[in-house]
């Protein structure tokens, strides 16, 4: 079984507070790949509360985003129209609940004698914060499945920070597309 983690496709990274044109652009990829993938689609959403600013990354990026609630927060709507569960919020860049539930489906695969999961696929934002930390705890969390990341459907802070964060995942033997 495949997987594929959409990571905070969010109208903040998008359009919003932290938008970019390249968010903008990746948009009907990652739309298109979510419809077109054969396998488990997951969605992370990143998530703050009102005391952002108070929090050591609200500190460390003092712009206000993704407060819970907000049209920020959102997915995008042409992504959420494609959401079919829930998605798993996460108050930091890493998520340590998407590595416990990418554990459980490879076990759950192994122990129904099918080989575990056949891989894990990375696409969304931002390539250089929350999609190279989830993708190093995929690879902590399931070590032996290929964890890939698909750069046509990443879009970083700027186009030079995607592609330091594509060239470090590769040093970590996470396949970048």
């Amino acid at each position: 079984m495949k997987v594929l983690v959409v990571v905070d496709m969010q109208n903040d990274f998008i359009d919003g507070a932290l938008g970019t044109k390249e968010a903008e652009a990746v948009v009907p990829r990652v739309a298109e790949k979510i419809r077109n993938f054969d396998g488990i689609v997951l969605f992370t959403r990143d998530t703050h509360e009102e005391d952002y600013l108070e929090t050591q990354e609200g500190k460390n990026l003092p712009v206000v985003h993704c407060i819970r609630g907000t049209k920020g927060w959102e997915l995008n709507p042409e992504i959420q129209a494609l959401c079919k569960e829930k998605p798993i919020d996460k108050p930091a860049f890493a998520s340590q609940e998407l590595g416990n539930r990418l554990r459980i489906l490879d076990e759950e695969y192994r122990s129904r004698a099918m080989g575990g999961l056949e891989s894990v696929t990375f696409a969304g934002l931002c390539t250089d914060i929350c999609v190279i930390s989830n993708a190093m705890i995929a690879k902590a969390f399931i070590p032996e499945v290929p964890i890939i990341v698909d750069s046509a459907c990443c879009a970083g802070v700027t186009p030079q920070s995607h592609e330091n964060a594509l060239e470090a995942m590769k040093m970590c033997q996470i396949i970048c597309e």
